[in-house]
C-alpha cells in the first residue's frame, strides 16, 4: 500500500470518527444537563489533542526535540486559522451566540505563559510542571462550573442541544464517543505517517515537517470535528473545540514532554512561530466577544488564506 493511499485512508478515518465525536459529546452534555461548551473544552478537546501527544512523546524519546515543539506550536496556529477558518468558509460560524469569553480569556493567558517560558528556555520538568499546575486550576474550575449546571437544570431547566437526540441511549452515545476518541489518533497517525515519509521522500527539513505537515495532520481531528459541528449549527463545539484543543496542546503535552525530556527553544521560534501563534488567538477575539458579529464565508477566506502565507513562509525560510 502506498503512502498516498495510508494518507488517504486516514482521512477517511479522520471524517468518521470527527462525526463520531461530535455526536457522543453533545448528547453526552444533553443526558448529564452539561453546555456542550464545557464538553467540548474537556472531552472533545482532549481526543483530538491525542495526536500531537503522541506525536510529541514519541519525538522527545527519539531524541527529536524540536519537532514536539513544532509540533504544537504549528497546531495552535492551524486550529485557529484553518480549523475556523475553513469550517467558516464552507458553512459559516454563528459565534455571535456563543458564550466562550472567559475560556477565551484564558487560552490567551495560557498562550502568553507559554511564550515567557519559551524565552527563559529550554523547556524541562519544571516548566511541565507548571503547566501540568495551571492545567489542573483550569480543569477544576471547569468542573465546578458544570456541577453547578447540572445541579440548575435538575431544579427544571433543560438545556436543549440541536442536532441532539434526547432518546438516544447510553451504550450508544458511549459508542459514538469512544469510536470518535479511538479513530481520530489512529486516522492523524496514519496520515501524519505517510506524510512525513512523502516530504522525507522530496528532501523536505524535519523542521518544516513539524510545523506544517506534523501540524496540520494532527489538527485534522480538530478540523474534522469543527467541519462536522458547523454543519450541524454547533458553533460552540467548534469554538470550544479549538480553545481547550489551544490549551491542551500547551499546558498537557508541552507539560508531559518535559517531563519525558528537555525540550530547547530555537532562534526562529523566538522571533516568529511564536508570535504568530499568539497573533492569529488574538484575531478571533471580535468574533468571540461580539454579539453580532459571525464568523461568515468572508473571514473565513481570511482565516484560511492567512494560514496558507504562513505556510510559504515557514516553507520558503525553512528550506
Amino acid at each position: 500500500m502506498s503512502d498516498f493511499a495510508y494518507a488517504g485512508l486516514g482521512l477517511l478515518i479522520l471524517i468518521f470518527a470527527g462525526d463520531a465525536l461530535v455526536r457522543g459529546a453533545v448528547n453526552t452534555s444533553l443526558r448529564l444537563g452539561v453546555p456542550a461548551l464545557i464538553v467540548s473544552l474537556t472531552i472533545v478537546a482532549f481526543g483530538t489533542s491525542a495526536p500531537e501527544l503522541l506525536i510529541s512523546v514519541s519525538a522527545i524519546l527519539d531524541g527529536a526535540p524540536g519537532i514536539a515543539l513544532g509540533n504544537v506550536v504549528g497546531s495552535n496556529t492551524a486550529n485557529v486559522l484553518l480549523v475556523l477558518g475553513l469550517p467558516a468558509l464552507l458553512a459559516g460560524l454563528k459565534t455571535s451566540e456563543c458564550d466562550t469569553g472567559k475560556s477565551y480569556l484564558i487560552m490567551i493567558g495560557v498562550s502568553m505563559l507559554f511564550v515567557a517560558l519559551c524565552f527563559v528556555g529550554p523547556i524541562t520538568w519544571w516548566h511541565g510542571l507548571l503547566l501540568l499546575g495551571v492545567l489542573a486550576l483550569i480543569l477544576g474550575d471547569q468542573l465546578r462550573e458544570a456541577l453547578t449546571h447540572r445541579s440548575e437544570n435538575s431544579r427544571g431547566h433543560i438545556e436543549e442541544v440541536e442536532g441532539s437526540d434526547p432518546e438516544m441511549r447510553w451504550w450508544k452515545i458511549g459508542v459514538y464517543t469512544v469510536l470518535g476518541l479511538i479513530g481520530l489518533p489512529l486516522g492523524a497517525d496514519l496520515l501524519v505517517d505517510s506524510s512525513v515519509s512523502i516530504a522525507r521522500t522530496y528532501g523536505v527539513s524535519e523542521t518544516v515537517i513539524g510545523l506544517t505537515l506534523i501540524a496540520i495532520g494532527t489538527s485534522l481531528p480538530e478540523l474534522a470535528t469543527t467541519v462536522m459541528a458547523a454543519f450541524r449549527n454547533q458553533t460552540e463545539v467548534a469554538l470550544g473545540n479549538v480553545i481547550g484543543s489551544n490549551m491542551f496542546n500547551l499546558l498537557a503535552i508541552m507539560g508531559i514532554a518535559s517531563l519525558v525530556g528537555p525540550i530547547p527553544v530555537d532562534r526562529s521560534f523566538l522571533v516568529f512561530d511564536l508570535w504568530v501563534m499568539l497573533g492569529a488567538s488574538l484575531l478571533i477575539a471580535p468574533f468571540v466577544f461580539s454579539r453580532r458579529l459571525n464568523m461568515t464565508k468572508r473571514w473565513g477566506i481570511s482565516l484560511t488564506v492567512a494560514y496558507a502565507v504562513y505556510l510559504v513562509v515557514v516553507i520558503y525560510y525553512g528550506s
